[in-house]
């Protein structure tokens, strides 16, 4: 696996070389993990590169530029496109599934609570294509959801400085409550929309 920590050594010297726009850029096409990119560029933000606003301002465009992406695809490619060329972008079929399940059942709010569950926060976007949600309406809730994660990441990697690498260590002890409390959250939603759904029908 040395060819791949050389692979991410060149993207990382590529984002360092670029600056804010290397961490919108890696952030949009996600070819390695969100919280590697967030985390370096907190680490440009200690060797002062970086300011921490401007790198949390990036860092949250980027975010919502991947998600309009793969909004894009869902709404112009469809389920076709991903059943084809899905393995590309890391998206399996059974999640696109689970996805569409619960896009259908409990509507565009699942956007937002989703953002907090590991895999779900990045296909949940597609079926909002697919069924041409409300673009700013999908914005709005992308935005909110990748605000804190994008903070606490660069924060990390501003605060652990040279040792940003060990940043997934040290940031899960605050990941595991975050997706404890996203998936308390899903639940919540879930029962709120299953009683309203009975109440209508009443």
């Amino acid at each position: 696996m040395d060819w791949l920590s050389d692979l991410i050594g060149l993207l990382l010297q590529w984002i360092q070389s670029l600056g804010y726009l290397g961490i919108l850029i890696g952030l949009a096409v996600e070819v390695i993990p969100s919280e590697i990119v967030l985390g370096y560029g907190g680490f440009l933000v200690s060797r002062q590169e970086l300011t921490f606003m401007g790198a949390v301002v990036i860092g949250t465009l980027g975010a919502v530029l991947q998600q309009w992406i793969l909004y894009g695809i869902g709404r112009f490619g469809g389920r076709p496109f991903l059943d084809r060329f899905g393995k590309y972008i890391k998206i399996k079929p059974k999640h696109m599934d689970i996805a569409e399940q619960w896009f259908q059942k409990y509507g565009a709010g699942i956007v937002f609570t989703a953002r907090f569950v590991p895999v779900m926060r990045q296909v949940i976007s597609i079926p909002a294509g697919i069924t041409r949600m409300n673009l700013w309406l999908f914005t709005l809730l992308t935005l909110l959801a990748s605000i804190p994660w994008t903070i606490l990441f660069v924060y990390l990697g501003m605060k652990l400085g040279a040792e940003w690498e060990t940043i997934h260590e040290k940031a899960a002890p605050y990941i595991q409550p975050a997706v404890l409390l996203g998936l308390g959250t899903l639940i919540v939603y879930f029962i709120w929309k299953q009683v309203e759904g009975r109440s209508r029908s009443l």
